[in-house]
């Protein structure tokens, strides 16, 4: 099966193993590409204390660029959504991680239960408020620090075109509603056939796959859990 991966080339390139694992062709086409700002991690960090929560492994990358400057901090508890995330987390250091394996509103119902007083929130940008939308709800106290943002990668026509040169491929996985805006917004590939009936566009969440128009719907398939594990289960 020829499987079109829409996430960022660091993510992208783990995936496509794991399909080419599976028996699959990946066809990699980053739409998103992340930019650090590890001095927005790193002040943050300096007038804090407490846990650290992380939603996303891009979070985990920024921390990896701070050297001497993170190991005073590899005590802290650290929440992350996934266990992929956690495993990172772990690798670089942090001693107490804990993982919730659905979305950003279970990452918050994990951290009531630890219940550890301050918590930082080392968060990228554009972000779903689902996790602090549901602390707020838990009364649970947080402060915010944007350590990444999400930029768009726009790919020129000839890439698309490559892509697409055999046609549509079977499947399209699609981690983020940004993303999924991102690749439907593009111009429709000049080899791509007109007929996409049999196209299936795998969605990591609910949330992602609103972002699919309304005369594609019926091919949306959406993961049981939010990790991709679950996601890739789908193929």
């Amino acid at each position: 099966m020829r499987v079109l991966v829409t996430r960022p080339a660091h993510s992208a390139t783990r995936t496509a193993q794991r399909l080419r694992d599976m028996g699959h062709e990946p066809l990699l086409l980053p739409l998103r590409q992340p930019v650090h700002d590890s001095n927005a991690a790193a002040d943050a960090l300096a007038v804090t204390s407490g846990a650290i929560a992380v939603t996303s492994a891009e979070a985990i990358r920024v921390l990896s660029a701070l050297g001497e400057k993170l190991p005073p901090h590899l005590a802290r508890p650290l929440f992350a959504v996934g266990e992929t995330t956690a495993e990172e987390a772990r690798s670089l250091g942090f001693r107490s991680v804990a993982s919730s394996q659905g979305n950003g509103g279970d990452l918050a119902d994990l951290v009531a239960t630890e219940k550890p007083g301050t918590l930082l929130y080392l968060a990228g940008t554009p972000r779903a408020e689902t996790f602090e939308r549901r602390l707020r709800e838990l009364g649970i106290h947080f402060s915010v620090a944007e350590c990444y943002r999400m930029q768009p990668a726009v790919p020129d026509s000839a890439e698309i075109d490559a892509i697409f040169d055999n046609g549509y491929p079977d499947a399209i996985l699609f981690y983020s509603r940004q993303t999924a805006e991102d690749f439907f917004r593009l111009p429709e590939p000049r080899a791509a056939p007109p007929k996409r009936n049999a196209i299936r566009l795998l969605c990591l969440s609910e949330a992602v796959a609103e972002a699919v128009p309304a005369a594609l719907k019926k091919n949306v398939m959406i993961s049981p859990m939010t990790n991709e594990e679950s996601l890739l289960s789908l193929l």
